[in-house]
């Protein structure tokens, strides 16, 4: 048996509404759970996500549902990797679709860029478009609790998102005039991080 401690959380839930199933899910998908069957979740023994887990099986029985928590040990070394390596995959494939939407937004950049759309509105959405996927790494970094691979690929993707529109800026402010506008190459700090309920990348 290992040392370490993993979360194990099994719900019934009743058939309808679905909308309960759907709520669920969502949740536990958006603290980085593992799915290990249907109805059956793990998640690292910490005392967050162990706060977590009773504040979810409360709402999931004021709505007509039951569960338990339990605190487990893996059996062996490769039980442990085997559960590791399923949390690394799942926010691997996350900092796939993250790279993709990096690539979309150079992609965009160097469009406008073409086009010679140097507007203020054209900064503004572009600019938004940076905040989302600043805050959508965020959300990911959070619930990566074991550092999955491509997270070094991830971070130099925004960087590069970045950069491209700190020039793209720099473009603007110099066709409306302001010839040394003031912008710093760093990329700034998340103020907050976005409830993965209302986010469009919350899953």
């Amino acid at each position: 048996m290992t040392d370490s401690k993993w979360l194990l959380f099994i719900s019934q839930l009743p058939a309808t509404p679905s909308s309960l199933r759907v709520m669920v899910w969502r949740k536990l998908r958006a603290v980085g759970a593992v799915g290990l069957q249907n109805g059956v979740w793990m998640l690292p023994g910490a005392a967050e996500q162990v706060r977590f887990l009773e504040e979810l099986l409360m709402t999931v029985k004021r709505q007509g549902g039951s569960g338990q928590i339990f605190v487990v040990h893996a059996l062996n070394p490769a039980i442990e990797e085997d559960i590791t390596s399923r949390f690394q995959t799942d926010r691997d494939q996350e900092y796939d679709e993250f790279d993709e939407q990096c690539q979309a937004f150079l992609a965009e950049i160097e469009k406008e860029t073409g086009r010679q759309k140097f507007s203020f509105a054209e900064l503004e959405e572009s600019e938004q478009n940076f905040q989302r996927l600043k805050d959508w790494l965020a959300k990911i970094q959070k619930r990566d609790f074991f550092e999955a691979e491509k997270r070094a690929i991830a971070l130099v993707a925004l960087e590069d998102c970045w950069m491209a529109l700190q020039n793209f800026a720099n473009r603007v402010y110099i066709r409306e005039g302001m010839e040394n506008p003031p912008h710093d190459q760093n990329i700034p700090e998340a103020d907050s991080v976005t409830d993965p309920e209302k986010s469009d990348h919350a899953e």
